[in-house]
């Protein structure tokens, strides 16, 4: 029992990789609730159209600006001095990294929160009093976000000292905040209510991550300047691109939808949602898990255990990720009364069934990635990236005159499969250079 406990406890690889499946599958259950949630308190859905496009600006600057430098550069430099049991010189880097980018991001926001009544006539195709809706949505979407770099900072504290409950448990709490704004705070601010909703548990996600890493041991003070931010900015760049492909993807993405039919933005999202699931739940999971052998391997300079953990890796997300996608298609009724999207299913099975054909593809890039940054190589996976964001923009945009809502599903699709084949194409080039 005792070893089963070490086996599987938060600290190790295996036992880190299930609480993460777990609690991805958590949030992702609240996701859908608040789904359902939107959907029925805005049968219509054109208010829920309005509320997810008006998150795509500020993610995209959020991803671009913020999460670049935190999903590539923080947790290995937090690592380091966690090594040396260096508690004061995280705390000091953890401080510069959270001034700097409050001091980048805030300004940032502050001008596209000024200017964005000009701005919004640009990023969709909303008009009347969508668009103003849109507008203000747009302004709170960019403070929520603002919230979040503290959050997100505080987070790569928390996996770096592998408290992956207290980390992946915050999502949730954030969900329940949008959940509980729409049911409560509808009736009082009408509209207003699912955003109000969010920012409150924005709000609540950075206060639970301050106090769960101020237990462990983090000391906050005022700094700007660190040494390691200069290392920080030159491994964020190529995942800068990258992530800004996606959430410019994911922005282009609803513009298209936006000038289709009413509702045609909720569908797309919803679906790409179930599809999610199944990726992050069994992709990721297991991509991450196997992250740190694959590192191992490529440092030990071992190319034969390279190749037995990369192809175990894709046997077991071919074994997990094809039954569930046939289980999505087969479920897409049930998923559709979860949502509320019974009165539009026609539509919404043919959006599932487009996105369920990606998800194998999805998942297995997520482990090419994770094997090139084992390599050490970010740029090859950032040019792939980008070319999928952009294959997968164009097709959607082209076919939308004739498929509608399905162009956004094939458009990704198409895109994932294009990263794929270049990814293994140019894998074995950089694994013989072991």
């Amino acid at each position: 029992m005792n070893r089963l406990t070490s086996i599987f406890g938060q600290h190790r690889i295996l036992g880190g990789a299930l609480v993460l499946a777990t609690l991805q599958l958590g949030a992702s259950i609240m996701g859908l609730i608040r789904d359902r949630v939107l959907a029925k308190t805005f049968p219509g859905l054109d208010t829920v159209d309005v509320y997810i496009s008006a998150f795509r600006p500020s993610d995209l600057l959020f991803q671009m600006c913020i999460m670049a430098a935190f999903s590539v550069a923080l947790v290995p430099l937090l690592a380091h001095y966690k090594s040396k049991d260096e508690m004061q010189h995280m705390s000091d880097l953890l401080s510069s990294t959270v001034a700097v980018a409050a001091l980048v991001f805030g300004a940032i926001t502050l001008v596209i929160a000024a200017a964005f009544e000009n701005i919004a006539p640009l990023l969709t195709q909303f008009r009347g009093e969508s668009l103003e809706l849109y507008i203000h949505f747009g302004r709170i979407a960019l403070l929520t976000n603002f919230l979040f770099v503290f959050g997100n900072a505080f987070g790569q504290y928390l996996i770096t000292i592998q408290r992956y409950w207290l980390y992946g448990i915050t999502p949730i709490l954030y969900t329940l905040g949008t959940i509980l704004g729409t049911i409560y705070l509808t009736p009082v601010y009408g509209d207003f209510g699912p955003i109000y909703g969010t920012l409150i548990g924005s709000i609540v996600y950075v206060v639970v991550r301050f106090i769960a890493i101020y237990r462990a041991g983090y000391r906050p003070h005022l700094t700007i300047w660190h040494p390691d931010l200069s290392e920080v900015g030159r491994l964020m760049l190529p995942r800068m691109v990258a992530l800004g492909t996606l959430q410019l993807e994911l922005l282009l993405f609803d513009s298209v939808a936006s000038g289709l039919e009413a509702g045609s933005v909720t569908i797309n999202a919803y679906a790409r949602n179930f599809q999610s699931v199944a990726v992050g739940v069994a992709g990721i999971a297991l991509a991450q898990s196997a992250f740190s052998l694959l590192s191992q391997s490529a440092a030990a300079g071992s190319s034969d255990r390279f190749w037995i953990y990369l192809r175990k890796g894709i046997f077991f997300m071919l074994l997990l990720t094809i039954p569930g996608a046939i289980a999505l298609v087969l479920l897409t009724p049930v998923a559709a009364m979860l949502v509320h999207l019974e009165h539009v299913l026609p539509v919404f099975s043919g959006c599932i069934l487009l996105y369920a054909i990606s998800i194998p593809f999805e998942s297995i890039n997520h482990l090419l990635l994770r094997s090139f940054y084992a390599l050490k190589n970010t740029l090859t996976p950032a040019i792939f990236s980008v070319l999928n964001g952009t294959a997968a923009i164009a097709f959607a945009w082209f076919l939308a005159p004739r498929f509608g809502v399905y162009s956004i599903a094939i458009g990704f699709t198409i895109g994932q499969i294009i990263q794929l084949i270049g990814l293994s194409f140019l894998l074995p080039r950089y694994v013989k250079r072991i």
